[in-house]
C-alpha cells in the first residue's frame, strides 16, 4: 500500500489527503490547528496535531518512510521552506510544495524540490485550454517543463494505429494512455457504457471515435498541439 503524508490541511491539503485515503492509500495529516484535525478524523489513516517543523516529531512518526510527502502550506513561505529543510534532511525525497509565487516556486527549487504545485494557476491554464479548444479535458503542468493532457481524438485520427499517427515524431508528444468506452452489463442485466483505460498502449492499437489520448511532452510542443486542435474545431 502506497504511503503519503500530507502536511497542512487547507482546502488544498484536505482535498489531496482525503482523495489519495478514499483510492487505498495510507494518508497521515499533518497540522497544528485542532478544528482542522478534527474535520479529518476517520477520513485518513493517521491525523496529527503536530507543528510541521518539529524535526523530531516528524522523525517519530516516520515522516521519512513516506512515499511522497505533499507539502501543502504554500501561503505560509517561512513555515514551507524551513520544513522543506527539515524533509530534505531527514531524507525525504519524493516532495510536493504547493507555492503561491514565482519567488517561493524558485527558492524550493534552489533547495532541491522538483515538484511545485500551483493550483490556482493550474486551474486558470486548463480552464483557459479548454475554452480553446472543447477537445481539451485535462491540462497539467509538470515543473520539469513538460504537460500531460487529455484530448478527445479528432476525426481525422479516427480509425487510425498510433505507429500511423506516429505522434512522438509527428508531432513530438508520446502517448501514455487511452480512454475508451465499452459496453458491459451489470449484475442487475443493465446495459451500460463505461470508461475504460489502456494504460500500455501499442503501436498496433486503432484509434476510434470518442477515444480519449493521454498525452505527454515538452510544454511547447503540447501548446503547438493545443493551438492546432482549436484550429481545426
Amino acid at each position: 500500500m502506497a504511503k503519503f503524508a500530507v502536511i497542512g490541511l487547507g482546502k488544498f491539503g484536505m482535498t489531496v489527503a482525503t482523495t489519495l485515503f478514499e483510492n487505498g492509500a495510507e494518508v497521515i495529516a499533518i497540522d497544528n490547528q485542532q478544528n482542522l484535525i478534527d474535520e479529518i478524523v476517520g477520513r485518513v489513516s493517521v491525523p496529527i496535531n503536530m507543528n510541521c517543523t518539529d524535526e523530531k516529531a516528524l522523525k517519530m512518526n516516520k515522516i521519512q518512510d513516506m512515499d511522497a510527502v505533499i507539502l501543502a502550506v504554500g501561503n505560509n513561505i517561512e513555515v514551507s521552506v524551513l520544513t522543506s529543510v527539515i524533509l530534505k534532511k531527514l531524507g525525504v525525497s519524493n516532495i510536493y510544495a504547493k507555492v503561491d509565487s514565482k519567488v517561493h516556486a524558485r527558492i524550493l527549487e534552489l533547495l532541491g524540490i522538483q515538484n511545485v504545485i500551483f493550483p490556482e494557476e493550474q486551474i486558470g491554464k486548463q480552464l483557459a485550454n479548454s475554452l480553446l479548444s472543447s477537445s481539451i479535458l485535462e491540462y497539467i503542468d509538470l515543473s520539469s517543463g513538460h504537460s500531460v493532457i487529455e484530448l478527445v481524438v479528432s476525426d481525422i485520427w479516427v480509425g487510425r494505429t498510433l505507429q500511423d499517427l506516429a505522434l512522438p515524431t509527428e508531432k513530438g508528444v508520446n502517448v501514455v494512455a487511452i480512454k475508451y468506452k465499452a459496453k458491459n452489463v451489470t449484475e442487475e442485466g443493465e446495459n451500460i457504457i463505461e470508461r475504460r483505460i489502456n494504460d500500455m498502449p501499442g503501436a498496433n492499437d486503432i484509434v476510434n471515435k470518442d477515444d480519449v489520448l493521454v498525452l505527454i511532452g515538452p510544454k511547447t510542443k503540447i501548446n503547438d498541439l493545443i493551438n492546432e486542435t482549436s484550429k481545426k474545431g
